[in-house]
Parts: C-alpha cells; structure tokens; sequence
C-alpha cells in the first residue's frame, strides 16, 4: 500500500514538472507535453520490453533507438498494449522466444517491416 502512494506522488510531482517545462524544453527533448505525460504514467519497464521483443526479430536496442520517432512510436504502443501477460509469457521464453509467438503484440508489424529496413 505505501509503495502504491509513493508511485503516485512520484508520479503527480512527474506531472508537475511535465507541465512547468517550456516549449524549448519540450522541443529539446523531441517530445510533446501530451507524450511526456503518457510516459511519465506508463509502466516503467516498458523501454525494456520494447527492447527484449525487437530481439526477438533480431534487432538491436542501438537499431530501435536510432530513429527517434520511431521509437517513441514504438513507446506508445508497448505502454497501451492490451495483452501485457502474454508479452511477459514470451519474453520469459528468452532466447527461445520466436516471432511466430508474437501475434499478440500490437509492434510486430512495426518490428517486421519498418525495422526490416535498417
């Protein structure tokens, strides 16, 4: 329960902060303020599962973060993902994780075509 309220005042102050930031700052960061909210409230481990599941199909974190639109896209994505026990269930598997187990997962196109590019 204490753990619960410190998230949340974490979570409110993060939000504070979001909302005093200057436009430079916000154009700084490459982030609108709309964006920063949504990560200031999404899972905190949410850039690593991005980051476990494209190596499922063989990329690196390097190649995932080297288009920075993309992968905030990617961010987004994972954090409103709607089926987070089977990403946990097939992130588990490690490296026998395989893309055929990812039907579920709302980046695997992203993964599969855009990421195929690079």
């Amino acid at each position: 329960m204490i753990d619960r309220i410190r998230n949340l005042l974490n979570r409110w102050r993060d939000i504070t902060d979001i909302e005093a930031m200057t436009e430079q700052e916000l154009d700084d960061l490459g982030l609108t303020r709309d964006q920063l909210r949504r990560f200031a409230q999404m899972p905190a481990d949410v850039p690593d599962r991005v980051s476990a599941m494209g190596a499922i199909f063989g990329l690196s974190e390097g190649e995932l973060r080297r288009d920075h639109a993309a992968w905030t896209e990617l961010l987004e994505t994972c954090g409103d993902c709607p089926d987070r026990a089977a990403c946990r269930r097939v992130l588990e598997k490690g490296g026998l994780a395989n893309p055929r187990d990812t039907g579920f997962c709302p980046n695997r196109h992203s993964f599969i075509s855009h990421w195929a590019k690079t």
